[in-house]
């Protein structure tokens, strides 16, 4: 008896905490579009960003120089708010810290030794905290704030690794030394915690140790004890709470409920100079609306030049993801996935209520499209954000049989309705829609 009872209290008990995590993470399930924002001193020679003294394309002591011209003089935190609330984002993610162990704010935890913190405040012309106005315009324009923090350093003297070919020491060699560097890490993690207060920690670099190395588990406690209502990508080893695939579209929906793909507008993460392979606006819209159709959200990056500029590229496709946005906003903010494949060939969307269906079709689509397996009658089939109602057509169906015909739908040729990066169609229900999925036959 006593056994039954505990199970059951068990069962009650991690049936509220699902639920509570549910009810956490429905900001982010609803938002969709977030930017992120690599900005470091990698930008000032554009070279990789941590990486390019990790895999010794250029020596340590040449990559830190970028250190002292990075100026931030033309950084105006409430232009980039504006522009990333223009593309529609509810979210963004900015580089706090990179793998150089670089911080964009006023740290007070030294490299052991050093007299003054790695920081960009402390070590570079710019001379100020380049994160927290950025946090603070991100909050005040209502969108949540993110924060991306690499738990490894590889600048630290204390941290064991350096580049790929030759690391410091192993922990088991001296765990006394991995301590020192555990606690600076939870030091910074406890100054951005108290400073910024994120909605999101965005972690990286978790690839090197293990969770109980990283004391994963005592880090998010500890995050989440000063606020229990922020979220925490998988990155820190596995103590997270949605998934991040990152630059190749997964074929296959990741096995996490949440997920988050996050991709570069050019070939890089941080601004580089002889990168000019930008994808278009169309390009991305292609990939967002696949990304909302399998249930995740687009982390779409920005790289911002040493000075603060952002490349006019960026900006352009910031703006025309906003304008497609704007025009097809119920089509992809609060929605749910829609057909599974094999119903209609292109990116689908649902209503949380079910009584409309968005279909999503390669720019200036015309003619007829086809739509399988829907057995409710179509209310309305409407160009979304252009007022025009299209003619629909049942095919096959036959009158004593419960399968459903094939529905084709009109689309007109007329410039004015369809949309030049994605046109969406909404098919309205007068109850919820059901799906055949079957064989088909009698």
């Amino acid at each position: 008896m006593r056994k039954s009872c505990m199970l059951l209290y068990m069962s009650i008990l991690f049936g509220a905490l699902s639920a509570q995590q549910e009810d956490k993470m429905q900001w982010f399930a609803d938002a969709k579009l977030g930017i992120f924002i690599h900005w470091g001193i990698y930008a000032v020679d554009g070279t990789d960003e941590s990486w390019a003294f990790y895999n010794n394309k250029v020596p340590y002591e040449q990559y830190m120089s970028q250190l002292s011209r990075f100026s931030a003089a033309r950084y105006q935190p409430q232009e980039w708010a504006d522009w990333i609330a223009e593309s529609g984002a509810r979210y963004a993610v900015l580089t706090a810290k990179h793998h150089d162990g670089v911080a964009l704010w006023n740290t007070h935890q030294l490299h052991t030794a050093a007299k003054s913190p790695l920081s960009i405040p402390q070590l570079s012309p710019a001379k100020r905290d380049v994160l927290t106005p950025f946090i603070q315009t991100i909050k005040q324009k209502g969108l949540k704030a993110g924060v991306y923090y690499s738990i490894l350093d590889w600048s630290h003297p204390d941290y064991t690794g350096f580049r790929k070919d030759s690391a410091r020491y192993s922990i088991q060699q001296d765990p006394a030394r991995w301590k020192r560097f555990q606690a600076f890490n939870q030091a910074q993690l406890r100054e951005l915690m108290e400073e910024q207060n994120p909605d999101l920690w965005w972690f990286d670099g978790g690839w090197e140790h293990s969770a109980e190395e990283w004391n994963a588990r005592e880090i998010r406690e500890m995050l989440l004890n000063k606020n229990n209502n922020a979220i925490i990508n998988e990155r820190l080893t596995d103590n997270g709470d949605y998934g991040t695939p990152e630059q190749n579209f997964p074929i296959v929906r990741p096995k996490e409920k949440h997920w988050e793909l996050c991709m570069t507008t050019n070939d890089n993460w941080g601004f580089q100079y002889k990168d000019k392979n930008w994808k278009t606006p169309k390009e991305i819209i292609t990939i967002f609306a696949d990304v909302v159709a399998n249930g995740g959200n687009l982390l779409l990056d920005i790289g911002p030049m040493e000075d603060g500029t952002i490349p006019q590229e960026q900006v352009n496709i910031l703006k025309e993801l906003g304008r497609w946005n704007k025009k097809h906003e119920e089509a992809i903010f609060n929605t749910v996935p829609g057909l599974s494949s094999g119903h209609f060939y292109g990116p689908s969307t649902l209503s949380k209520d079910s009584m409309s269906l968005y279909l999503f079709l390669p720019g200036n689509a015309t003619g007829a499209i086809e739509v399988k397996g829907i057995l409710n009658s179509v209310k309305s089939a409407e160009i979304v954000g252009a007022s025009k109602i299209c003619s629909t057509k049942v095919v096959g169906k036959i009158s004593w049989s419960a399968k459903p015909g094939l529905l084709f739908i009109d689309i007109p040729s007329d410039p004015r309705f369809t949309d030049p990066m994605m046109t969406v169609v909404k098919l309205s229900f007068s109850e919820p829609i059901k799906i055949y999925s079957g064989t088909g036959g009698l």
